[in-house]
């Protein structure tokens, strides 16, 4: 399995979830609200560190777990659709899941109170 994680510009979220929602083998996805920082280079392309005033980005970070042969066409697409050309488009990884646990079919544990 492989798990894959995109930082993106949250006015593209929309259409990035509408393009996956297309796919055939979708198998759903998480977002999360986060704020940060690229390499530093800013609207005039440098950042000048300033101690009492850090800013931070709005982006949304979109977490997908999928079978191994979706992964690099899921990729794709949300690389695709979020693009726009400019700085701070975002970026996309995908890493390999070792071991995955669904919640609800846990098993009880011994001495385990429900």
């Amino acid at each position: 399995m492989k798990r894959i994680e995109a930082t993106l510009q949250p006015h593209r979220l929309t259409r990035v979830v509408h393009a996956l929602h297309a796919l055939p083998h979708f198998p759903g996805f998480t977002v999360y609200n986060a704020q940060g920082q690229g390499h530093g280079r800013g609207q005039g392309g440098h950042y000048a560190h300033d101690e009492d005033c850090l800013t931070y980005l709005d982006r949304k970070l979109l977490v997908i777990v999928c079978e191994d042969n979706y992964a690099s066409m899921i990729a794709d697409v949300i690389a695709t659709v979020a693009h726009t050309g400019n700085r701070g488009d975002g970026i996309v990884f995908v890493s390999d899941v070792t071991d995955v646990r669904r919640i609800r079919d846990a098993l009880s544990v011994p001495g385990d109170r429900a």
